[in-house]
C-alpha cells in the first residue's frame, strides 16, 4: 500500500477544513449539509482519503465554493496557463483512464473545463448534479457512449452532446481503443442557497 501522502489530497484537505472553520461549521454540520459522512470528512481534511469525484462535488457544493476552487488555490486576475497533464486528476478508471480538471471559474456561476480519457472498457457513472447543471462534451479521439437517464448516445470523433446533468449520467468506452473527450460543465448559483441559510442561522 502506498504510504506517501498525495499532495493534491493534502491540499484539498487544508482547503476543506479552512472553509468549514471560516463558516463556523462543525464536522457534523458539514456532514449534514453535504450528505457526506462525518468520518469521510475527517479523512478528507486530514488528507488521508482519496475521495471520489462525487464526494468532492458534494463537499464543494455544500461549502458554496465550486469544485475548481476546492482543488486549486485562488489565482490572480490574469491569464492562467495549465500545461498538458498538469490539471487536477479527480477520477481514475479501473482500466487506466482518467478525468482531469484543467480550468474553472469561481462561484456563483461555475464553469469547469475537463479532459477525459477512457481506456477500453472504462466506465464512469455520475450521480445527478445540482439542479440546473449542464454538461457539454466533444469527442476528440475514439468513440464513447453517453447515457443520460434512459437515453444513450453513441458518439465518434467530432461529435458533441449537450445535456442537463441533474439526472444520473454515464460515459462508457466499449471500443478496443481509448477515447478522449473535452468536457465543459456549467453549474449556476453555487453557494447562493447556502449563503442564505448561513445568513438566517
Amino acid at each position: 500500500m502506498e504510504s506517501r501522502p498525495d499532495p493534491l489530497a493534502q491540499a484539498i484537505g487544508v482547503r476543506v477544513k479552512r472553509e468549514r472553520i471560516a463558516r463556523g461549521w462543525t464536522l457534523d454540520q458539514l456532514a449534514e449539509r453535504s450528505g457526506v459522512s462525518r468520518r469521510m470528512i475527517v479523512n478528507v481534511e486530514q488528507g488521508a482519503a482519496n475521495p471520489s469525484l462525487e464526494t468532492l462535488l458534494r463537499i464543494s457544493d455544500a461549502l458554496g465554493m465550486g469544485l475548481p476552487a476546492l482543488v486549486e488555490p485562488p489565482a490572480p486576475k490574469t491569464a492562467k496557463v495549465t500545461r498538458a497533464g498538469e490539471g487536477a486528476t479527480l477520477w481514475r478508471g479501473e482500466q487506466g483512464g482518467f478525468g482531469m480538471l484543467m480550468a474553472g471559474t469561481e462561484p456563483p456561476n461555475v464553469v469547469e473545463l475537463w479532459e477525459w480519457v477512457l481506456a477500453p472498457g472504462d466506465r464512469h457513472e455520475s450521480d445527478a448534479h445540482a439542479s440546473g447543471t449542464r454538461e457539454m462534451l466533444l469527442v476528440t479521439e475514439g468513440a464513447v457512449t453517453v447515457s443520460v437517464g434512459n437515453d444513450a448516445y453513441d458518439l465518434a470523433v467530432g461529435d458533441t452532446v449537450s445535456f442537463y446533468a441533474d439526472i444520473e449520467h454515464t460515459y462508457v468506452n466499449a471500443q478496443d481503443s481509448q477515447a478522449r473527450l473535452v468536457l465543459c460543465a456549467y453549474e449556476p448559483g453555487v453557494g447562493i442557497a447556502h449563503g442564505a441559510e448561513t445568513d438566517n442561522d
